[in-house]
């Protein structure tokens, strides 16, 4: 692989990647909402996230709720360490993408 192929490639990684802070922000401020999931491309996981966060806080007035709301605090915690992961498969997708796909 040439190098100008290389340059090339490594530019559109750095623009199509997705952006640490808007992740970050996402998780922070979007807690169990899953959305930094979802931003991430991990759409099945950000949905069941949002609809244990849901059905935790409809079932948390009788009390049956709040161990779902702790797990999900819990996985949103977790994920606070796993996004700069996320973000490198995002980046290594994309490298694949475009490795195949020009010339």
């Amino acid at each position: 692989m040439d190098t100008q192929r290389e340059l090339l490639i490594e530019q559109r990684v750095a623009n199509d990647a997705k952006s640490p802070l808007v992740a970050y922000l996402l998780a922070i401020f979007l807690w169990g909402f899953g959305a930094h999931r979802m931003y991430l491309g991990r759409w099945a996981s950000g949905i069941v996230m949002l609809a244990l966060w849901g059905l935790g806080w409809l079932t948390a007035p009788i009390l049956i709720g709040w161990p779902l709301v702790g797990l999900v605090c819990l996985w949103a915690l977790i994920d606070l360490f796993l996004i700069p992961g996320m973000i490198q498969d995002d980046k290594d997708k994309i490298r694949r993408r475009l490795g195949s796909s020009l010339w």
